[in-house]
C-alpha cells in the first residue's frame, strides 16, 4: 500500500463534475482517491495515471451488488461513497461507456435526492430561525449584550446557531444546484465534466475545515464550566478572596450568623459563595452573606437589624470590555429606580465607580483594569466604607494569576 495524502476537498458536496474533475487531476499527479470524508479525501501515492472518475447518486443510500457488478463490466470500479454519492473510477485507455447514457432517465435518480434535500433545508431553516429568536431573546431582551457575553450563558448556543445556519445555507444550496442540474440533465444537457475547482474553492473549503474545528473546539466550553463552576458555604471567617464581606462592611462585633434558612447539597444558600468560569472572564465569583447584629434594630423600629452583601467579581480576559460590563450591570440591576439616581463618581484610584443610594439599600460598581465589581448592599453602613472595601478588593483580583 502507498503512502496516503490527505487533501482539503471541496466542501460543496453536490457540485459532481467539480469532483469528477479533482479526481482526475489528482490522478494525473500520482494521487488516486482512496476515500472521501467530511473535510478531507483521501488519496493513495502511486503512479500518475490518466483516469476518469464519475459519480452516481442512490437515493437509498446503498447500491445492489447487481449493479457494482454491471458497472464493473463495463469497466468501473468502485472506489468510495459519501453520504448518496457513490464514486467509480475507470483508466482512461478503457474507454468505458458513461454510467448513465440517458440524460433525461438518470434526472428521475436526482429528482428523489432534490426532493430529500428540499426536507432537509426546511427544517434546517425553520430551525435556524427558532434558535435565532431564543438567542435575539437572551442577548438583546434586556439589552445587556455584553453582561450575557461576559457571563457565557449562551456562547456554546451561539456558535451552534452559527453552524446550524451555515448547515441550512449549504442545505439551500444543495438543493439549488441539485435542482439546477436536474432541470439540465431533463434538457438533454450532460454533467459538465470539465468543471474546476479554483482557488477560490479552494479558500472556502480550507475555511469550512477551520470554522468545523472551532465548532468543535468550542464544545470544551460547557466541560470546562462544569469543571471549574462551583458553590461552597462562605466560611464565617474571613477568605483570601476578591470579595466584599459583610463583616468588613457593618464593623460590629455584635454581628452574627444565624441558622441557615434553605440548605442544598450540603451548601447554606443564604451565606454562600460561587466560583464560575467564562472565556471572556475566566475568574468570577457570586457570593450571598447574611446575618444579624445582636442588640441593634432598625432605624424605624421595624425589627431586629439583618443586614446582607451581594457581589459579583470579574476578572476579565479584556480590560477593554469593563466599561460596557459596567453599563450592563448597571441595567440588569436598576429595576424601579430611576436612571438618574445612578450616579457616576470620580475616584482617584478606580477607573470606573457609578453608585446608588436608597434609603436602605445601596448599590456600586466598579472597575480598575481587569476588575469589575458589583456590590449591592442592604443595611445602614456608610457607601464610602464599601467603595473603601471594594478598591482593596481590586488589588486582590490584579494578583490573580
Amino acid at each position: 500500500m502507498g503512502k496516503l495524502v490527505y487533501k482539503v476537498r471541496p466542501n460543496d458536496y453536490w457540485r459532481i463534475g467539480e469532483h469528477e474533475n479533482w479526481f482526475e487531476e489528482m490522478a494525473a499527479k500520482g494521487l488516486h482517491l482512496k476515500k472521501l470524508g467530511k473535510m478531507f479525501a483521501t488519496f493513495e501515492k502511486g503512479e500518475p495515471k490518466q483516469m476518469k472518475y464519475r459519480i452516481d447518486i442512490s437515493i437509498d443510500r446503498k447500491i445492489s451488488k447487481d449493479q457494482l457488478d454491471m458497472y464493473a463490466e463495463s469497466g468501473w470500479q468502485y472506489v468510495t461513497r459519501d453520504k448518496l454519492f457513490y464514486v467509480f473510477s475507470s483508466p482512461v485507455e478503457v474507454n468505458a461507456p458513461e454510467l448513465h447514457t440517458d440524460s433525461a432517465e438518470q434526472s428521475f435518480t436526482i429528482e428523489k435526492l432534490d426532493q430529500k434535500l428540499m426536507g432537509n433545508a426546511i427544517f434546517t431553516v425553520v430551525a435556524t430561525i427558532l434558535m435565532i429568536g431564543m438567542l435575539s431573546a437572551i442577548w438583546f431582551l434586556e439589552g445587556t449584550p455584553i453582561y450575557v457575553l461576559i457571563e457565557g450563558w449562551a456562547i456554546q448556543q451561539t456558535i451552534l446557531a452559527a453552524f446550524i445556519g451555515y448547515t441550512a445555507y449549504t442545505s439551500l444550496r444543495a438543493t439549488l444546484s441539485i435542482r439546477a442540474l436536474r432541470k439540465n440533465l431533463m434538457e438533454e444537457k450532460p454533467v459538465n465534466r470539465h468543471a474546476t475547482w479554483t482557488k477560490r474553492d479552494r479558500l472556502r473549503s480550507a475555511f469550512v475545515v477551520v470554522f468545523t474545528i472551532f465548532i468543535g473546539l468550542s464544545a470544551a466550553i460547557p466541560v470546562v464550566q462544569l469543571v471549574k463552576n462551583k458553590t461552597i458555604t462562605l466560611p464565617r471567617e474571613n477568605v483570601d478572596l476578591p470579595i466584599v464581606r459583610l463583616a468588613d462592611i457593618e464593623r460590629n462585633p455584635h454581628l452574627i450568623r444565624e441558622e441557615p434558612e434553605y440548605m442544598n447539597d450540603g451548601v447554606d444558600w443564604g451565606n454562600r459563595y460561587s466560583v464560575k468560569w467564562s472565556p471572556f472572564a475566566p475568574v468570577q465569583y457570586d457570593t450571598d452573606e447574611g446575618g444579624v447584629v445582636l442588640g441593634k434594630e432598625w432605624s424605624d423600629g421595624s425589627g431586629q437589624y439583618s443586614p446582607s452583601v451581594h457581589t459579583k467579581v470579574y476578572q476579565l480576559t479584556l480590560p477593554a470590555m469593563a466599561d460596557s460590563l459596567i453599563a450592563d450591570l448597571v441595567k440588569w440591576h436598576q429595576y424601579d429606580e430611576n436612571k438618574e439616581d445612578y450616579v457616576e463618581v470620580n475616584h482617584p484610584d478606580l477607573d470606573r465607580l457609578v453608585v446608588y443610594e436608597g434609603a436602605d439599600t445601596k448599590k456600586i460598581f466598579a472597575s480598575k483594569g481587569k476588575g469589575v465589581i458589583f456590590v449591592r448592599y442592604y443595611g445602614d453602613a456608610e457607601t464610602n466604607t464599601i467603595v473603601d472595601e471594594i478598591e482593596k478588593k481590586m488589588k486582590l483580583i490584579a494578583g490573580i494569576e
